[in-house]
């Protein structure tokens, strides 16, 4: 149970995780899969591609597929919606950090 509430959490952490990076530069899924771990958060595709998938329909993300070694590789980046939707998101995160941090 105290997993499957930590995983909701830890899930709007991830999508400002996911905008921040898509800002600095394009990726691909299991780029931030591993940088998602370096965070310690262990995400598999199966959670990961439904949230990219979710943001890009959403409008805060767009999709470039580029050929890497003769195969397709889908990179993300922030749209201009993206970037306002993180400025926001980032503010709130702040402010509700300083409330209750220890």
């Amino acid at each position: 149970m105290q997993e499957q509430i930590m995983r909701k959490l830890f899930l709007g952490f991830i999508h400002i995780h996911i905008l921040h990076h898509s800002k600095k530069e394009p990726f691909y899924g299991l780029w931030m899969i591993d940088e998602l771990k370096e965070h310690g958060y262990d995400i598999s595709a199966g959670t990961l591609y439904p949230i990219l998938h979710n943001l890009e329909k959403s409008g805060v993300l767009k999709v470039n597929n580029r050929n890497v070694d003769g195969k397709i590789r889908k990179y993300y980046s922030i749209t201009p919606m993206g970037e306002e939707v993180l400025i926001e998101a980032r503010r709130k995160a702040y402010e509700l950090f300083k409330e209750i941090k220890e």
